[in-house]
């Protein structure tokens, strides 16, 4: 399966006192980047059915980008779900095509109806497999 993408672009209250954007930033796009690729190809059955919480970031910054520019958002799930928990990889690439953040994020799958995990079926994983 191809990786998922997504293009993100760095508005004036994103950047920080360094001059790019900020740490928390990089997260929110890494959530908002899983949550389309889930709404993206999910079954809607298992959209009504299930959401998903972070249990771990692993974030490693290489370059970084200012206001005004834009980076694409790579994301793909390489193997499949341990139990309630699967990981997501992810790739911002500037530009210019270089990877400037990679993150590694684990993700745990909760019963909407009963609010507590619940292991990851292959039919739920399927779609999403690399």
């Amino acid at each position: 399966m191809r990786p998922f993408e997504q293009s993100f672009t760095a508005h004036p209250d994103d950047i920080d006192a360094l001059g790019h954007v900020n740490n928390a930033v990089w997260v929110r796009w890494i959530q908002d980047m899983a949550t389309s690729h889930w709404q993206a190809v999910a079954a809607p059955e298992h959209i009504a059915a299930y959401f998903w919480v972070v249990t771990r970031h692993e974030i490693d910054y290489r370059g970084n980008i200012a206001a005004g520019e834009s980076v694409t958002g790579r994301t793909w799930i390489e193997s499949q779900p341990k139990g309630a928990q699967f990981d997501r990889r992810v790739d911002f690439l500037d530009g210019k095509g270089k990877v400037i953040v990679r993150a590694n994020t684990t993700w745990a799958m909760i019963d909407k109806a009963t609010g507590r995990l619940v292991r990851v079926r292959p039919e739920v994983s399927a779609p999403f497999i690399a």
